[in-house]
């Protein structure tokens, strides 16, 4: 493994994957939602109950590699409480980050910080927006379902 990659699969990035919150499924979940990576075969499923407007209840099951449960890891501790729209700034900023060189999301999301290194590894990037992406589509879906 190259010093570069070892850089990148940080002590914190390490203790993130390790530690993912909200893990399992739902009882009964109004929305979910899955995503895969094509290119490594990742997969995040997604699972929410919504109360106004908001998550109220969050699973998600990671099939991941440590970065994407890093930012699974990261979604996990900030989904409950948000709104879609939070959540789809969130995702908007965090592609901007790694494909542009923006800033990390802004809180609750500013643990996004800590995978910045891997925007020099373009291969990475699905697996790191599965989880975000994931939760955007199971909430769009629960609210559809509502309506």
């Amino acid at each position: 493994m190259s010093d570069d990659l070892v850089k990148l699969y940080s002590g914190r990035i390490l203790e993130l994957a390790a530690d993912i919150p909200h893990l399992g499924h739902l009882p009964a979940p109004q929305g979910s939602a899955r995503r895969r990576s094509p290119l490594c075969g990742s997969t995040v499923t997604a699972e929410v109950v919504m109360k106004d407007g908001r998550v109220a209840e969050f699973a998600q099951d990671v099939k991941a590699c440590a970065l994407g449960q890093a930012a699974a890891a990261v979604v996990g501790a900030s989904a409950i409480g948000r709104s879609r729209a939070e959540v789809e700034a969130a995702r908007d900023a965090l592609k901007a980050m790694l494909k542009e060189g923006a800033p990390p999301p802004s809180a609750p999301f500013d643990g996004f910080e800590v995978l910045i290194p891997a925007r020099d590894y373009k291969n990475r990037h699905a697996s790191i927006l599965l989880s975000i992406e994931a939760l955007a589509e199971a909430m769009a879906a629960a609210e559809t379902a509502a309506a």
